[in-house]
Formats: C-alpha cells, sequence, structure tokens
C-alpha cells in the first residue's frame, strides 16, 4: 500500500478513536446537562443508557457484515453520516422522545466507525498491527482525559447542545476528506453465525461472555452515573460550579489511569496469564470503588484509582475470548452483544434504582456488579475449553 493511503487512514483512524473516547466518557455529563435542560428524571437517565448501548450493539454485529461486502471506504463514510444525523438530531431535540430517538442513533454511529478504524489498521498497517491498535488506544485515552475539561469550560458560557452540533459539523469536514483522498481497501472480521454454537457449549466461553456483562455494566454505570452521584453529596457545602470542576478532574485522572493501565497490561500479558490479571484487577476494582464509597464524601477523588483497574479488564477479556475460538471475528460478535447487553440493562436499572433510593442508592449497585464480575473470574480458565483442546 502507499505511504499516502497510510497516511489517510491514520488520520481517519485517530479522529475516531480520539472522539470516541472523549464521547463515551462524557456522556454522563451531558446527561447531568440534559436532566436539567429537558426534565429529565433518573428513570429516563437509564433508559438513555440503554438506548445508547442499544444502538451501538447493533452496529457492531451489522456494520462488520456490510463492511465486508461494500468495503472500507464506503461504510466508513456511511457510519460517518450516520453519526453526523445523530448528532444534529441529538443537539436540536426539542424534548425527550426525540432526545432518546437521536441517541440511539449517535450509539449506532460510534459503534459503526468503531468497526470501520478496526479494520483500517489491518489494512493499512499489516505489520505494525500491534504497534497501531496500542497508538489508537492511546489517542482513545487522550479524548477521554481532555473532553471532560473542554465540557466544563464550555458549559461556563454555553448549553451542551452547541457541544453534540459541534461534533456533527465536524463530521462534515471528516465525510469530505475521505471521499477526496486514496483510502485503503479493507475488510471487517466475518461474524459466523453457526460458529456461535460451538462458543455457546463451551462452559469456559459462557463463563467470559458472563463476565463481560458485569465487566461493562460496572463501567458503563461508573462513567454515566458518577457525575450526577457526586453532584448529590454534600461535600462540605461546596458550589455547584466547584463540584462540576471536581467531576472533570476527577473524570480525566480516571481516563489517565484508564489509559496507562490498558498500555501496562499490553506488556504484562507477556509474562502473566489473563486469567491472572482479570483475577487481580478485578479484585482491584471492587476494592478501589468500595473504599472509594466510604471516604466519598471527605476524599472523592479516589474514585479516580478506579481507571487503573477498570483499564485492563475489557481488551484482557476479549483476548481470552478470541483465543478460545478458531473464529475470531464470530468471537468478538458474541463479545460485544454481551457487552452491549450488559451496559444497556445495567443502566436502566441503576437510573431506575436511582428513582427509588436516590443517586447514592442506585450508584452503589456498581459494587454488586463488581462483586459478581469477581466471582465469576475465578471460574475462567482458558485450559478447560473444550474449544481450546479440540
Amino acid at each position: 500500500m502507499s505511504k499516502g493511503k497510510s497516511i489517510h487512514a491514520l488520520i481517519i483512524l485517530m479522529f475516531t478513536q480520539f472522539i470516541s473516547g472523549g464521547v463515551t466518557n462524557t456522556k454522563g455529563i451531558v446527561l447531568d446537562q440534559v436532566e436539567n435542560d429537558l426534565g429529565l428524571d433518573m428513570g429516563q437517565f437509564g433508559l438513555v443508557v440503554f438506548i445508547f448501548q442499544l444502538g451501538f450493539t447493533l452496529a457492531s454485529v451489522i456494520i462488520g457484515y456490510y463492511t465486508d461486502k461494500k468495503g472500507l471506504r464506503t461504510m466508513t463514510i456511511i457510519g460517518s453520516i450516520i453519526l453526523g444525523l445523530g448528532f444534529l438530531g441529538t443537539g436540536l431535540a426539542p424534548n425527550i422522545m426525540f432526545f432518546l430517538g437521536f441517541y440511539m442513533i449517535v450509539g449506532f454511529g460510534l459503534g459503526a466507525l468503531g468497526v470501520a478504524s478496526n479494520a483500517i489498521v489491518p489494512a493499512a498497517y499489516p505489520q505494525k498491527q500491534n504497534q497501531m491498535f496500542n497508538f489508537a488506544m492511546g489517542v482513545y485515552g487522550l479524548g477521554m482525559v481532555l473532553f471532560p475539561q473542554l465540557l466544563n469550560f464550555m458549559f461556563q458560557f454555553a448549553s451542551w447542545r452547541y457541544f453534540y452540533i459541534g461534533i456533527a459539523a465536524t463530521l462534515i469536514a471528516v465525510i469530505i476528506y475521505i471521499t477526496s483522498v486514496a483510502f485503503p481497501s479493507g475488510k471487517a472480521e466475518k461474524i459466523d453465525l453457526k460458529a456461535f454454537i460451538p462458543m455457546l457449549k463451551d462452559a469456559q466461553f459462557v463463563f467470559l461472555l458472563v463476565f463481560l456483562v458485569f465487566q461493562v455494566s460496572a463501567e458503563v454505570s461508573f462513567t454515566n452515573f458518577f457525575p450526577t452521584y457526586l453532584k448529590s453529596l454534600d461535600l462540605g457545602g461546596i458550589s455547584k460550579q466547584t463540584k462540576e470542576d471536581m467531576v472533570a478532574t476527577i473524570l480525566s485522572v480516571f481516563s489517565i489511569f484508564f489509559m496507562v493501565g490498558r498500555l501496562g497490561v499490553a506488556y504484562l500479558t507477556n509474562w502473566i496469564n489473563e486469567r491472572i490479571i482479570l483475577i487481580t484487577f478485578s479484585a482491584g476494582s471492587l476494592i478501589m470503588v468500595g473504599v472509594s464509597f466510604l471516604v466519598a464524601e471527605s476524599f472523592p477523588y479516589l474514585f479516580a484509582g478506579a481507571g487503573l483497574f477498570f483499564s485492563a479488564l475489557f481488551p484482557t477479556a476479549t483476548a481470552f475470548g478470541t483465543q478460545l475460538s478458531k473464529t475470531s471475528g464470530s468471537a468478538l460478535g458474541l463479545i460485544y452483544i454481551a457487552a452491549g447487553l450488559g451496559g444497556g440493562i445495567a443502566g436502566y436499572i441503576i437510573g431506575v434504582a436511582s428513582e427509588i433510593f436516590g443517586m447514592a442508592g442506585g450508584f452503589s449497585i456498581v459494587l454488586i456488579f463488581l462483586l459478581l464480575m469477581l466471582i465469576t473470574s475465578f471460574f475462567m480458565n482458558s485450559q478447560k475449553s473444550t474449544q481450546a483442546s479440540s
């Protein structure tokens, strides 16, 4: 492949990862603003999270199929158009129903671009895939770090609507760029529905799916509901603006730990097997979040440390799953479905629980997800897989 095509592909990949990291880590901050603007109650807040995750999951499965059929450039453009329309509609939504509908489109668009960007790496950099995926991970983390600060600054003089409309405008430039430059041809990993059967008959793969349901439940619940939870605390009677600054700072530091943790564990896997990493980091997540709850009023910044332990769980579990199956594309399909269901259902559960028991009561369900995740991790052992031994 020509150097020009590789550079253009890299630019698109980095932009996609930066936006995805930023938007994913700021849903809770934005939804907290939407709660005041559109009269969103906590039950509806949870429904928004569910809708987003559902859209993301559908895209992860559907777009992979069409990327294989229609090509990388076409599906990257389509994903950008869907995401742009979703952001524009969300930013202009006059009421909750429109907001919910367009937010699902945002989730679908982010999922679509995620699939397409993952297909860019092997197409543009076949000899440097590991290096490029780590680079993309770093840019994703950079978006997670910078976006909370950007939003906190913007909210001092502008509505949350301008944030989404601004991203939609940026995507117009991206679409023009993609259509006017040389672009690599590439395919996404195929999903073979027949391959689901042996995986679902393998107890180890089922344990993995259960683990992912609880892991993503905990992570999605934390990042989406933490801003509202923190603002519900007294924290010595500090002002609302000070709390908003604190939320942005904690999420940014959480993201720094998250980024460093992922890069560090990428090297740890050379010496330590996935099972040990999953058990260790699951226990660390539960302990860190549990202790943070106990000292939340006096030292809320401790919550940021959870980013280090959350960081390794999803990529390590994904690696655990793909090595159990001979068809990695199908394994990833099931993994994304489990992750999407976990994140979506958990968001709805915590939203409803927060409406009934208050924010502290609802947000504390994260600890239940983390405990169930830790228990499941003890049952995971790739050497006991029926597929690995066949």
